[in-house]
């Protein structure tokens, strides 16, 4: 899915958005304290706790170069949403110079400080686990769509 908003000037005083349009799946948790992550791949076993959608449009790979730009930059504000139907939830992190968002497959917000070619933000408010239940339960269904949208200011 794509807005006009998608990969808008990072210039100063503008903001860098992207969009990444998932899906649901029957085995979708959201149990994990410290990470959350949308995947291209479509399968998800009972490991994948921090998975709360598959047969996503993009890994952090296919993310615009502008808001890679932007997420490159130290302290970055990174504000997260995830909308789901008619419910969205919100998670604050940040950028690093370390992000290499390479990985085809995964994007991943970390609590955490730790960076790989997954990580798309660090020092998050929020994990898979503080998704609200009712939106988790919507995103077990395979016909759920979501959003994962991503504003770098």
């Amino acid at each position: 899915m794509t807005t006009g908003r998608e990969g808008s000037s990072a210039q100063k005083g503008r903001l860098a958005r992207e969009e990444v349009s998932f899906r649901g799946h029957p085995m979708v948790r959201s149990t994990h304290a410290t990470t959350m992550e949308v995947t291209t791949e479509e399968h998800l076993t009972e490991n994948g706790d921090c998975i709360i959608g598959v047969r996503a449009d993009k890994g952090c790979f296919g993310i615009n170069p502008a808001v890679k730009e932007g997420l490159r930059k130290s302290g970055a504000k990174v504000t997260i949403r995830i909308s789901v139907g008619d419910r969205t939830f919100q998670t604050v992190a940040r950028g690093d110079v370390r992000l290499k968002l390479s990985h085809p497959h995964d994007i991943v917000i970390r609590k955490s400080e730790f960076v790989s070619d997954r990580t798309l933000a660090v020092g998050a408010s929020a994990a898979a686990k503080d998704i609200p239940r009712d939106m988790v339960r919507l995103l077990t269904s395979p016909a759920a769509t979501g959003v994962l949208e991503i504003e770098v200011g």
